[in-house]
């Protein structure tokens, strides 16, 4: 049987027992897999389960972005080159992959986990919470943590390790491998991402409102997205993701958990630009229709630019700011890390997400430039008009003042 070394932290009973809120991913329930992120309103005392409308109403849950989330995707962890997967063979069937598992224990115990109750599982979760982390302050800070929570917090580049328990003995153990299979850890990122390995949810919460005075431009309590996954130990599988549920060798081996935390944190801040470009076409998306039923529009020229600035600036967030695009610096340091993150990032569907950001924002651009020309035209032809009507005028007055001087003329000789 598999080994499932969830460590237990004071209360985790009473937890269980009580549950903080009912969970939708729970598989006790008939209810479908939630969405690839939710926001703060969705989690403990005031994330509530359900985002509830001011009537009380509960809305409707938005719709994954990766298929991944609702469907039952696995994906092998490379060990070796000869594991890697040849060139084609990722989009090959892509959804059957539990077929490459052996009949057998290895097998059974994938089935057996996509059905059982999550609950009992460690949780890895991931948060989008702000733009950017100040990370030299939370160095400091988490480096204060020492006797008090067990930190050792450890640099990589763009992002911040650390264990962290709530629950720290006394008298630490002297093995510091023993240390790292009892404590929680998360990952923080420069971009606004942390992820969390085995904390609980009230864990999660309490580390997430100390980050608030460590972030810049924090985002909407709307606004925060989320990834939960659930995790355990076999040292004699193959390590691997299936159905969101991942499976490890060694729990003191970080270097594994940052390299998979790596591509969930770009995954979770993928899902935040998914969700503002779904915002802007739900605000866009009747103006074709209004065009072509009336001929006119109801944009201003100001408003129209300021979407066309909105786009931008969020695509070179995409592309250029966001490290989505850029495979991590460690991995050049850690090159035997890279095939895992390639395994990762694939499972999270990140290169085909960004490539369809892309080619949204480019057809949504495009409907604004063609909105702001239209607005430019309408602007020349009101100028045309007013020229018109000027020289109107000036023949209209030219017209008066050549009929007074020859009606005065005309008296004068009288």
């Amino acid at each position: 049987m598999s080994q499932r070394p969830h460590t237990m932290h004071k209360g985790d009973e009473e937890e269980e027992a009580a549950p903080l809120l009912i969970s939708p991913e729970s598989p006790s329930t008939s209810a479908p897999r939630p969405t690839a992120s939710r926001s703060y309103t969705q989690r403990s005392s005031y994330y509530n389960t359900f985002n509830n409308d001011k009537s009380g109403r509960v809305t409707k849950p938005k719709q994954p972005m990766r298929t991944t989330k609702i469907s039952q995707k696995l994906k092998l962890f490379p060990e070796d080159e000869a594991l890697l997967p040849e060139e084609g063979e990722e989009d090959a069937d892509v959804y059957t992959q539990l077929a490459k598992i052996p009949h057998g224990m290895e097998r059974q115990e994938a089935e057996m986990l996509n059905k059982m109750d999550r609950s009992e599982l460690s949780r890895m979760t991931a948060y989008c919470t702000a733009s950017a982390y100040r990370m030299d302050g939370l160095f400091k800070f988490l480096q204060s943590k020492r006797k008090t929570n067990g930190t050792a917090p450890q640099r990589f580049d763009e992002c911040l390790y650390t264990p962290y328990a709530f629950t720290y003995p006394a008298a630490p153990p002297n093995n510091i491998t023993s240390k790292a299979q009892k404590l929680p850890e998360m990952f923080l990122f420069d971009y606004g991402v942390v992820v969390f390995w085995g904390m609980t949810l009230k864990e999660e919460q309490r580390i997430l409102k100390f980050l608030v005075s460590f972030e810049e431009e924090k985002l909407d309590v709307d606004d925060v997205e989320t990834e939960e996954f659930h995790y355990y130990y076999n040292e004699t599988y193959q390590p691997r993701i299936y159905n969101d549920i991942i499976t490890l060798r060694h729990p003191s081996n970080y270097l594994i958990k940052l390299t998979i935390s790596h591509a969930i944190a770009q995954s979770v801040k993928m899902t935040l630009f998914e969700r503002l470009i779904d915002d802007t076409i739900n605000e866009t998306k009747y103006i074709p229709q209004v065009m072509a039923e009336s001929g006119n529009i109801h944009m201003s020229r100001t408003a129209i630019t300021k979407k066309i600035g909105e786009l931008f600036i969020m695509r070179i967030n995409v592309n250029l700011v966001s490290n989505i695009l850029d495979t991590p610096e460690i991995f050049w340091s850690e090159p035997t890390l890279e095939p895992l993150y390639s395994a990762i990032r694939g499972y999270l569907e990140i290169e085909q997400r960004v490539q369809l950001l892309n080619q949204r924002v480019e057809v949504i651009s495009d409907l604004l430039e063609m909105l702001k020309d239209h607005l430019n035209s309408s602007h020349g032809e009101a100028l045309e008009w007013i020229v018109i009507w000027l020289i109107g005028l000036e023949i209209l007055v030219a017209v008066i003042t050549t009929s007074l001087d020859a009606f005065s003329l005309y008296n004068g000789k009288e």
